[in-house]
């Protein structure tokens, strides 16, 4: 893969990912749901959304000329949350986090992906740290779409293909030659 089909792909993955979690938790119907522990050691969605904004914010914000752990970031805070946020408080702050990861993502040249950058002081070249971050993101947001799901349990509307409907979605792999 070239370096700029390689840029276009990882836009559209990380875009992919908020849309993926977008669509959950926008199925949540009950904002207090956001702040729901589906059981005492785990972490709730508004968590998770906290979380994941925080470590966005850190990555991207200079993400070329600063190390992607920044001072002012505080993580283990990103897992407290002492006072219930509102739903638009946690989409606002997730949203933000979001475009300032996307438009540094949209803002790379194939040039840059010859570059280095550091995660707490750790080398990476660039496609390296863009890989690890979006498996980062790719891991919390299946935890966000899992724990939407649990709490709209029978209101649940697939966010891919709904089971026993891959034959009708192209999925019928026995008709394409294609062992399981």
């Amino acid at each position: 893969m070239d370096n700029t089909a390689y840029l276009s792909d990882v836009v559209r993955t990380f875009r992919n990912y908020k849309d993926l979690a977008d669509k959950a938790i926008a199925q949540v119907a009950n904002d207090s749901d956001l702040h729901t522990q589906i059981d005492p050691d785990s972490n709730s969605l508004a968590i998770i959304m906290k979380h994941i904004a925080g470590n966005l914010r850190s990555r991207f914000r200079d993400f070329l000329t600063t190390d992607g752990e920044k001072p002012d970031r505080n993580r283990d805070a990103e897992f407290e949350m002492p006072a219930l946020a509102s739903r638009a408080e946690i989409v606002k702050n997730w949203d933000e986090a979001w475009a300032i990861a996307l438009g540094s993502i949209e803002a790379l040249t194939p040039e840059d992906l010859d570059r280095t950058v550091t995660i707490r002081g750790e080398a990476f070249l660039v496609p390296e740290a863009l890989n690890r971050l979006a498996t980062h993101a790719a891991y919390h947001v299946g935890q966000i779409v899992y724990v939407a799901r649990h709490l709209t349990s029978g209101r649940w509307k697939s966010l891919s293909i709904s089971k026993g409907q891959s034959p009708q979605a192209g999925g019928d792999f026995k008709t394409r030659g294609i062992a399981r």
